[in-house]
């Protein structure tokens, strides 16, 4: 499952869900803060994958993420993992987190990442090694190579 938090581009929301219908992602959930699937931009870029992958909100307000809809995860039984730049983060190829049957991915907007309370909140921070002195990628690119190694096996 990916779970998109603040994520203001459009284009990028359509590209996380056409790597989402790629990978066989189970659903994809939207915070309160995050762009509208449905918009236009969103729709045309993901060449109408936004149809085929199932998703819902996690929350319709504020209040409702991160610390509610993270704790309603855990009960369902997932480890969530944000996807972070931080200096406690684990590899992505981590056998531990490789080994947990369900995960929930947690993607954070442009620019500024994960907001620090939903990392907090978060079972795993896992980033993904860089070369080249290359901090990061951007959120549709980091969202193809993350549901790609950490999709249900």
């Amino acid at each position: 499952m990916a779970i998109l938090e603040g994520i203001a581009d459009s284009t990028n929301v359509g590209a996380i869900f056409r790597s989402a219908a790629a990978l066989n992602i189970d659903a994809v959930l939207v915070t309160p803060s995050c762009s509208a699937p449905l918009l236009r931009r969103a729709v045309r870029v993901s060449m109408g994958t936004i149809f085929q992958v199932p998703w819902t909100h996690i929350g319709n307000k504020p209040s409702e993420w991160p610390q509610p809809g993270i704790e309603h995860l855990r009960r369902l039984g997932f480890k969530t993992v944000a996807i972070a730049l931080s200096d406690t983060a684990v590899s992505i190829d981590n056998p531990q987190l490789m080994a947990e049957e369900k995960l929930a991915i947690v993607l954070g907007t442009e620019g500024n990442g994960l907001a620090p309370c939903t990392i907090a909140e978060c079972g795993y921070i896992v980033r993904i090694p860089m070369s080249h002195n290359v901090d990061s990628l951007n959120v549709a690119a980091a969202s193809a190579v993350a549901l790609w190694q950490l999709r249900a096996r």
